[in-house]
């Protein structure tokens, strides 16, 4: 089996309502839909979502990347020299969504030749996963009602709150009147996307520690390294790195100097196989570890729900699954149901998901 084209589509799918929180916004989704073919007719496809305010990465530079330094060497190779292909996209820095989104294609195409799901060939620990939803930055009143409505249409049961705003006390309000609402057997977790600094974070962390919430992701940036390990060393509440562990050595880093104490892992931005090294990392040294989101599409939660769901430690914690349905519209064929709570793991070959040609051909934006 050889690889025999590799297409980047961009197309944009608008919100059907911004998505607001510390370090940028969101309205539509600007992505990259990655589809990788063979000589014997599979297609391998992979949703890759930029982030400028994140990682650096725009629509355009995804493209870019992929038609120039990554086609070349990825035509003609074999899907199943895996490590050959990362070794070779190591060669280029940075650009970890598009490099996660190769990979994720490619495990599609080896899922698809052997005739397996992905989720069983990772190991398929579980067939479903709880979900999380991601709660954006509004009034008290908002964010409580937008937490009920998920609670009590899909049976939801954990939430990510974001924060970050200033005066601290916008974001402190919002999560006593949260836990007040839903109670104390909904799991709730901070989200300050860098938003505040070290001390702001200490105070909002004390603040809200008898209200039970599990986890602070990112509160300050990580380059702020003293403030960061101090911050880790006195807040009451566990401290996520996120943002700043875009990879594994950077997950290597931030767990032994003192810079967080739980992990995020997206495969939006490392694939199946590093996210599988950070996994092992974090489960050899006791450290919790949560599926994040990248704001990503349906065909984008897909991969998270099916490496999710594959492993025990990573299938132990809700999984951020929800932020698809905040999408005006879907590229697969089938859609993701929320059901009871959970999103069950795909089972048939490769990643379980198609795309509709004809919405695809409405939304992308490269007149093709």
């Amino acid at each position: 089996m050889k690889i025999t084209q590799v297409e980047a589509i961009p197309y944009n799918i608008p919100m059907r309502k911004p998505l607001l929180f510390a370090s940028g916004s969101m309205d539509q989704a600007d992505h990259v839909l990655l589809r990788i073919t063979t000589d014997d007719g599979l297609v391998g496809i992979a949703d890759i979502p930029p982030r400028p305010y994140t990682y650096g990465e725009t629509q355009q530079g995804i493209i870019t990347v992929i038609n120039t330094l990554f086609a070349p060497f990825l035509l003609g190779e074999d899907p199943f020299n895996r490590n050959v292909i990362l070794a070779k996209m190591a060669r280029t820095v940075g650009n970890y969504a598009t490099k996660g989104g190769v990979d994720i294609a490619i495990w599609d195409l080896i899922g698809q030749s052997v005739g397996k799901s992905v989720h069983s060939l990772l190991g398929g620990f579980q067939d479903s996963i709880r979900v999380s939803h991601m709660v954006g930055f509004a009034s008290p009143e908002e964010m409580v009602a937008e937490a009920e409505e998920y609670r009590n249409d899909l049976g939801i049961t954990a939430f990510k709150v974001k924060v970050g705003r200033r005066p601290v006390s916008l974001d402190i309000e919002a999560c006593i009147a949260l836990r007040e609402a839903l109670g104390p057997d909904v799991d709730l977790y901070f989200d300050a996307n860098r938003g505040w600094t070290a001390e702001e974070a200490l105070y909002v962390a004390r603040s809200c520690a008898d209200i039970n919430f599990l986890y602070l992701e990112e509160p300050c940036d990580a380059l702020d390294v003293m403030g960061r390990r101090r911050l880790v060393e006195k807040s009451p509440i566990t401290i996520v790195a996120d943002e700043s562990v875009p990879s594994l050595g950077d997950v290597a880093r931030e767990l032994h100097t003192g810079g967080a104490s739980a992990i995020s892992i997206k495969t939006a931005r490392t694939g199946f196989s590093e996210s599988q090294k950070i996994l092992g990392l974090c489960e050899g040294l006791g450290v919790d570890v949560i599926m994040g989101n990248q704001i990503d599409s349906m065909l984008g939660s897909v991969a998270t729900v099916t490496f999710g769901a594959a492993f025990r430690h990573s299938s132990r914690r809700a999984a951020e699954l929800s932020n698809f349905l905040e999408f005006g519209d879907y590229l697969n064929q089938e859609p993701l149901v929320i059901a009871d709570g959970k999103i069950a793991a795909p089972t048939t070959p490769g990643l379980g998901a198609k795309i509709d040609e004809s919405k695809l051909s409405h939304y992308r934006i490269d007149g093709k």
